[in-house]
């Protein structure tokens, strides 16, 4: 197959979706690699070192979409200004695309519909079942774990106070309390990276195993009083909540999260919308200078007001809807990220070509657009389409 790897567009984004390890790995198994000049330069993967594993270096990026029969991307196909066109308008019927796609995220509605009339057969990295034989392809795993670390030490940096105790000349300065909703992998890190910062941290999930591993990292758990047969999932993940059970979580949060200095958000229900699990009046209830990390936003966000993509300051606190955190972490990341779809791609690859299984959990759980039409049903449900 021809496998194409363009520069990330998005602002801020230093990832890339291949390293020369993972090239060096899809040549052998007989591909042929074109990077777009420049796509690892944010990661610190240079052109040379591509080149030397094997790939073709492409100046224009409408080359690469032209030619491959598979694209790999880092984030979701976007408008790129340098061309004046929309990534998916450079793509070609029946063209594959393996990304984080979160169709199920209102911003991305337009888009998905978009890929599904030009004929293109998007997979999505967010779909992944966590399964075992699945873990080496699970790159929502990967990045969450870059997420919860770095997320913690973005606030950090945003607090405008102390996170640990602190002694001085004029007296002792409280430890900061850092509240984390979703004690998932992301969730878990950042519960661990503050915690190492000497915060004060507490932690809230629906579902007992995660209230247990926060609680094994020191967390004061806040009960959020849903039972097990309403909160845990297929796979163990957690359940949609809505209706009168969303707002008991909500009125269990309410008098907590006022007096945290940062809140983690990280709330997620795999293909779905995420949870608004904090209303504006809970943001106006924090104190000034407060900080709210919303890395739910790629799928609508755990927060009311999160603005996503950007960082900014609502009743006086700051709320950060950045949607390319582990960006900020490239070259780790990306070199997590890349082994990832190298092992997906490894996967649906058969007979140098892609050969899609509907019975096989994995590929099915990953299809948005079939080449056709949308068939992600978590798409379609957030769209009434269902």
């Amino acid at each position: 197959m021809i496998i194409g790897v363009p520069k990330e567009i998005m602002h801020d984004e230093n990832r890339v979706a291949a390293t020369p390890e993972t090239v060096k790995k899809f040549v052998a198994d007989g591909h042929t690699m074109l990077v777009e000049r420049g796509a690892g330069a944010g990661a610190f993967f240079m052109d040379t070192a591509y080149e030397e594993a094997g790939a073709k270096i492409v100046d224009d990026v409408r080359e690469i979409y032209n030619q491959a029969d598979l694209i790999l991307k880092v984030k979701e196909p976007l408008f790129n200004e340098k061309n004046g066109t929309h990534e998916i308008d450079m793509m070609k019927r029946g063209q594959y695309l393996i990304t984080f796609i979160h169709p199920a995220s209102p911003v991305n509605h337009e888009m998905v519909k978009k890929m599904a009339a030009n004929g293109i057969i998007g997979l999505t990295l967010d779909g992944i079942p966590r399964i075992s034989r699945a873990q080496s392809m699970d790159a929502l795993t990967s990045m969450s774990t870059c997420a919860g670390y770095r997320g913690i030490v973005m606030a950090a940096e945003k607090l405008a106070k102390f996170i640990p105790n602190i002694f001085c000349a004029v007296g002792s300065i409280k430890p900061a309390k850092v509240m984390v909703i979703g004690a998932g992998v992301a969730g878990l890190q950042a519960l661990a990276t503050a915690k190492r910062l000497g915060a004060i941290v507490y932690a809230a999930d629906i579902r007992a195993a995660a209230r247990e591993q926060a609680q094994s990292l020191g967390a004061k758990i806040v009960d959020l009083g849903i039972p097990d047969e309403v909160s845990v999932a297929e796979g163990g993940y957690a359940n949609a909540i809505t209706g009168d059970w969303l707002e008991k979580e909500r009125a269990a949060l309410r008098p907590v999260i006022k007096d945290m200095d940062i809140v983690f958000l990280s709330a997620l229900v795999p293909g779905k919308l995420a949870p608004v699990m904090v209303t504006e009046d809970m943001v106006a209830s924090m104190s000034p200078g407060s900080v709210i990390v919303d890395i739910a936003i790629d799928q609508g966000g755990n927060c009311e007001i999160t603005t996503p993509g950007i960082v900014d300051i609502k009743h006086n606190v700051t709320l950060m809807g950045i949607k390319n955190i582990p960006g900020f972490l490239p070259t780790s990341s990306t070199w997590m990220f890349a082994n990832n779809v190298y092992n997906l791609a490894k996967h649906l690859i058969k007979d140098d070509r892609i050969a899609l299984d509907m019975n096989d959990p994995i590929d099915s759980s990953i299809l948005v657009t079939d080449g056709h039409q949308l068939v992600h049903k978590g798409a379609k449900e957030a769209m009434g389409l269902l």
